[in-house]
């Protein structure tokens, strides 16, 4: 081995694989709008991903009545939250593929939080079909998709209550499920398939990932007078 000085930096750098020589940048910013890689966009149109059609017309009548239309504006199923939970179910989330989801599985206290061995997908497909089941079986129609809106919203008050039984998974753990992904789809970034038309941020006049706001923090009291902008940008600087 020759007789060479390795400074500090030096070996730090080259062991997280950093260059030790960067690029210096003279004259201008080291970032430039239209540089980087567009992030991707749900296709508008595209089918599901997970959901089959029974389970897809469960979401997409739950969803509506867990936030809908009325004079303020679309609702979840407007905004495609239906189409944001199939997404998050086809990937990681879906997997659990972040959680510790080995044994054992006793029954958890309230403050131990996710307390099944079925990772999110699986709780969704066993509570689906179940639901359904109990639907058809009380004789109201054959399934939670073809009940009348009121009827469809006191079967999910009876979810939430906890009052309806579901083979083979807890009732509250889907509900709870159901209205936080319901939630999260209505009020997320666009770029995950939910908040069509940033909806849910106009509703509440969020405005979104815009990088500057300097301008408007001394200004208390005052409605924010910009449009929304999402994580791909505004409409208008879309690239034909």
């Amino acid at each position: 081995m020759p007789n060479r000085k390795v400074s500090r930096r030096g070996l730090l750098a080259g062991a997280v694989g950093i260059p030790l020589a960067p690029a210096a940048i003279r004259g201008d910013m080291p970032w430039r709008e239209g540089a980087a890689d567009a992030p991707s966009l749900p296709r508008s149109g595209a089918g599901y991903l997970f959901f089959s059609s029974a389970e897809a017309a469960f979401i997409e009548a739950a969803v509506a009545r867990l936030i809908p239309a009325d004079e303020l504006g679309p609702g979840a199923k407007e905004a495609g939250v239906a189409w944001f939970i199939d997404r998050q179910l086809a990937g990681r989330f879906g997997r659990g593929e972040r959680w510790y989801m080995q044994g054992p599985w006793g029954p958890g206290l309230p403050t131990q939080g996710y307390q099944t061995r079925l990772s999110p997908a699986g709780v969704y497909r066993a509570a689906i079909r179940s639901i359904d089941g109990v639907v058809a079986r009380e004789g109201r129609a054959g399934s939670f998709a073809k009940l009348q809106t009121a009827d469809q919203d006191a079967f999910l008050k009876r979810l939430e209550s906890g009052q309806v039984h579901l083979d083979g998974v807890e009732t509250k753990t889907f509900f709870d499920m159901l209205l936080q992904n319901t939630i999260e789809g209505f009020w997320s970034d666009p770029i995950y398939g939910g908040n069509r038309g940033m909806v849910g941020w106009k509703l509440i006049g969020f405005p979104g990932a815009r990088y500057d706001h300097s301008a408007f923090v001394a200004r208390h009291g005052e409605r924010y007078p910009l449009p929304p902008v999402g994580l791909a940008g505004r409409p208008e600087w879309t690239r034909s």
